[in-house]
């Protein structure tokens, strides 16, 4: 993206990214925490807290836009954060823990739908998108140490808008946006192109080194392998308290 000079990332994705409120530590379950107090460096643009998501509105449970994770998960996340630093580069989350009553409001919405939407789901029916495993009856994003996220230049420089799903300015060509719900967004789809597929293996090997594991039929959903609370299903609301 062109421009003057280049700007701090916080500076540069000031009217696209909301970061997280500064809370008290103890408002959460013990072992959770904001990622913000962890490493406020990590961009945040955490989309079902608005209306600019596949549903269109505020997904339930979504009362602010913070990004919480367990502390094992968001101190792995701020290593690939340094690592990534020398190269003028930086991470940006869409969703960390996503409660319970999240998961379940997406699979009712889904449910009620109808024709394919080009921005999110272009290929598939809106109620076909539980069936074809888009959108789970479950989430991982429960157990607190899911993330989805992508890598943002910071000088600016980024890839072609993506036709499909969400993305933030100065974020890499990763081929889709996140939340495109279509075959090329699996991480090993080879219906993108080259830079595409250069930038996922290098989001991929960051997370990998730093103890994460990818699911494949979506390029910037990463679990922690070792995840605190594997069998938790947590549900209390995102908030600023």
């Amino acid at each position: 993206m062109a421009g003057m000079k280049a700007l701090p990332a916080l500076l540069f994705f000031a009217s696209a990214i909301c970061l997280a409120p500064q809370v008290r530590a103890e408002s959460l379950p013990r072992g959770l925490v904001r990622l913000a107090e962890v490493d406020d460096t990590i961009g945040q643009d955490m989309r079902y807290a608005g209306s600019d998501n596949f549903l269109g509105r505020p997904v339930k449970g979504y009362e602010a836009p913070a990004c919480i994770l367990t502390r094992a998960a968001a101190e792995a996340l701020s290593r690939v954060q340094k690592s990534l630093a020398g190269d003028g580069l930086e991470l940006v989350v869409f969703d960390c823990y996503r409660p319970a009553r999240a998961v379940s409001d997406m699979v009712a919405w889904a449910l009620h739908g109808g024709a394919p939407d080009p921005r999110w789901y272009p290929k598939v029916r809106r109620d076909a998108l539980v069936m074809e495993g888009y959108v789970g009856t479950e989430s991982s994003h429960s157990h607190g140490s899911t993330v989805d996220l992508a890598i943002v230049s910071l000088s600016g420089t980024a890839g072609e808008a993506p036709r499909c799903g969400a993305a933030v300015p100065g974020m890499l060509d990763f081929g889709t946006g996140f939340d495109c719900f279509d075959p090329s967004s699996e991480t090993a789809s080879q219906a993108v192109g080259a830079e595409a597929t250069a930038n996922r293996d290098r989001l991929l090997t960051a997370m990998r080194q730093a103890g994460f594991r990818n699911y494949a039929r979506e390029w910037w959903h990463f679990t922690l392998r070792d995840e605190p609370f594997p069998k938790k299903r947590f549900d209390f609301p995102i908030s600023d308290r």
